[in-house]
C-alpha cells in the first residue's frame, strides 16, 4: 500500500531540497540511534516545535510550556490565528511551511506538538518522527486508516516518545474504571454504548462549494491544502468547519471517539474490531452528501473474546441519536452530553466524557454499597506532564501511539461505514481489508496531492 513520490506540485521536490541544503547540510540520523537527543540538553529541559499555533494548538503549546517544555519554534499557514502564540513567545523562530522548519530547526528541538487540522497531522507527524523527534499529536492520530496504520507502527520503528491529545485518558476515573472492571463490579461486559450529542456535518452548506472567494493576505491557501487535494479556497472550510469535510476532517467520530470510547477501549482491553456497520444515518445520502458527514448516525463495532474477557458488542451515537435510557438510571439523573452507558451480567455502569468523569455504578443504591478495590494502577501527573517526563526519559506515556493507532482506526472505520449503510463490513486489520466488501477498500488509502507522501 505503498505510495509513489512524486514532485510538488508548487515547485520540485529538487528544488524543495536545494533550497534547504545549505540550512541542514548535516546528516540526518534519528537521535536514538546517537543515544538520546542530538542536542544533548539538559536533563531538566524538553525544547518543543509545534505545528499549528492557533485554536487547539494554541492550548497545547501553554499547557506544555507550563510543564517544563520550551517553545522554541512555532509554525503556522495563518498568521492571524498564530499572532497570540507568536505574542506569547516572542523568541521562538517562526515558519510557514513545517517541512522548512523541521529541517532549520533540527539541531534545536527534542520534540513536536502537532495542532493542525486533521488531513496534515499524519504527514507532520511522519516527518518529524524520521528526524527522530517526540511527538505530541492532537486527536484524531491522521486522516485515513492507512495514515493511522503507517504512523503507529513508524512510532514503533523510530523509538520516539508519542503521546495522542486525547486528554482525558490521563484523569482518575480512567483508572477508577479500570480497577473497578477488573474486580466485577458489574461482573462480565458484553455490551457497551458510547455517546455525543454534537454533530459534525455541513449539508447545507453543500451548495457554497462552487462559490469563488479571495484567498485572505495572512493565509498560505496552498500550505493550509497539504496533502489533501487542490480545492479553491472557502471560509466554510477554516478556521472551525474544516472538520465537517472529509476532505480536510473526520467529522463527530474523528472527534469523539477519542474521548467518549477511550475508558471502555481500555476497561475492557479492546483493540481492532471484527466487523463494523452503520445501522443508522438518518437521510444522509453517502453518493450526494459525500463531502460531508451525517448529521446523525449510529455504529455497531463487533470485538472478539480477549484474554479472560468475553466477546463485546460496542454502539457509538452522535447527532442527538442516543441508547435506551436502562431501567436502573433514576429519573432525575440525566445523561450527560457525551459518555458511555456499560452493561454487565451483574449491573450497569456510567461515566461522562474526557476520562470517564461521573463515573458511577447505576442504580445510586448500588453505588453506595460497593466495596471500592485498592487503587492498583499507577496514576498519572497530567497528559503533557508524562510527554514532557518521558521525553527526558522519566517514565512513559499512557496514551502512546500504540494505544492511541488502534483507538483512532475505530473513527476512520465508522466514516468508512457510513459511506455503505446498513453492511456489516467484516474487516481484516492484518491485512486491513473488508473480505465481504471490497468496494469500501478505496476509502482506507485516499489519494494525496501531488508532491505530498508519508
Amino acid at each position: 500500500m505503498s505510495r509513489k513520490r512524486k514532485k510538488y506540485d508548487k515547485y520540485s521536490r529538487r528544488k524543495f531540497l536545494k533550497h534547504t541544503a545549505s540550512l541542514a547540510a548535516f546528516t540526518i540520523v534519528p537521535s536514538h540511534v546517537l543515544g538520546g537527543n542530538v542536542r544533548a540538553a539538559p536533563s531538566d529541559i524538553v525544547t518543543v516545535a509545534s505545528i499549528g499555533a492557533g485554536g487547539q494548538a494554541a492550548s497545547d503549546i501553554q499547557w506544555c510550556n507550563s510543564n517544563g517544555g520550551r517553545i522554541v519554534a512555532l509554525c503556522d499557514v495563518d498568521d492571524t490565528r498564530a499572532a497570540e502564540m507568536y505574542k506569547r513567545f516572542p523568541m521562538a523562530a517562526r515558519y510557514k511551511d513545517f517541512r522548512i522548519m523541521l529541517d532549520k530547526e533540527y539541531k534545536n528541538i527534542d520534540a513536536v506538538i502537532i495542532g493542525t487540522p486533521d488531513h496534515t497531522h499524519a504527514v507532520a507527524t511522519m516527518e518529524s518522527m524520521k528526524r527522530g523527534k517526540h511527538v505530541y499529536c492532537e486527536k484524531p492520530l491522521a486522516h485515513s486508516l492507512y495514515e493511522v496504520r503507517m504512523i503507529t507502527e513508524a512510532a514503533e520503528k523510530y523509538k520516539v516518545v508519542t503521546q495522542l491529545g486525547n486528554q482525558g485518558h490521563a484523569n482518575e476515573q480512567m483508572r477508577l474504571i479500570c480497577e473497578w472492571i477488573q474486580d466485577g463490579a458489574i461482573g462480565e461486559v458484553r455490551e457497551v454504548h458510547t455517546f455525543v450529542e454534537y454533530s459534525n456535518s455541513c449539508i447545507g452548506n453543500l451548495p457554497k462549494m462552487s462559490e469563488k472567494h479571495k484567498v485572505p493576505e495572512e493565509l498560505d491557501w496552498d500550505l493550509w491544502l497539504g496533502p489533501a487535494p487542490y480545492r479553491q479556497y472557502n471560509p466554510m472550510y477554516l478556521p472551525e468547519k474544516w472538520r465537517c469535510w472529509r476532505q480536510f476532517g473526520t467529522g463527530s467520530p474523528g472527534d469523539w471517539i477519542c474521548h467518549t470510547v477511550d475508558p471502555s477501549f481500555l476497561a475492557l482491553k479492546l483493540k481492532h474490531p471484527t466487523s463494523i456497520e452503520a445501522v443508522e444515518t438518518g437521510d444522509y445520502d453517502p453518493v450526494a452528501h459525500k463531502e460531508t458527514f451525517p448529521p446523525k448516525a449510529k455504529i455497531r463495532f463487533e470485538f472478539a473474546a480477549r484474554e479472560n474477557m468475553p466477546p463485546v458488542t460496542l454502539y457509538w451515537y452522535y447527532g442527538g441519536l442516543m441508547p435506551e435510557r436502562p431501567s436502573e438510571m433514576e429519573p432525575e439523573r440525566r445523561w450527560s452530553y457525551a459518555g458511555g452507558l456499560l452493561i454487565g451480567d451483574k449491573g450497569k455502569m456510567i461515566h461522562d466524557s474526557h476520562g470517564a468523569q461521573g463515573l458511577r455504578i447505576i442504580p445510586e443504591v448500588k453505588m453506595q454499597e460497593y466495596e471500592r478495590p485498592p487503587k492498583t494502577i499507577p496514576r498519572s501527573p497530567g497528559h503533557m506532564k508524562e510527554w514532557i517526563n518521558a521525553c527526558k526519559g522519566d517514565g512513559k506515556t499512557e496514551s502512546n501511539f500504540e494505544y492511541g493507532g488502534p483507538l483512532t482506526e475505530l473513527a476512520m472505520l465508522a466514516n468508512i461505514a457510513t459511506l455503505l449503510p446498513k453492511r456489516k463490513l467484516e474487516w481484516d486489520p492484518v491485512n486491513m481489508k473488508f473480505p465481504n466488501c471490497p468496494e469500501a477498500e478505496k476509502y482506507i488509502n485516499p489519494p494525496y496531492r501531488q508532491g505530498w507522501w508519508i
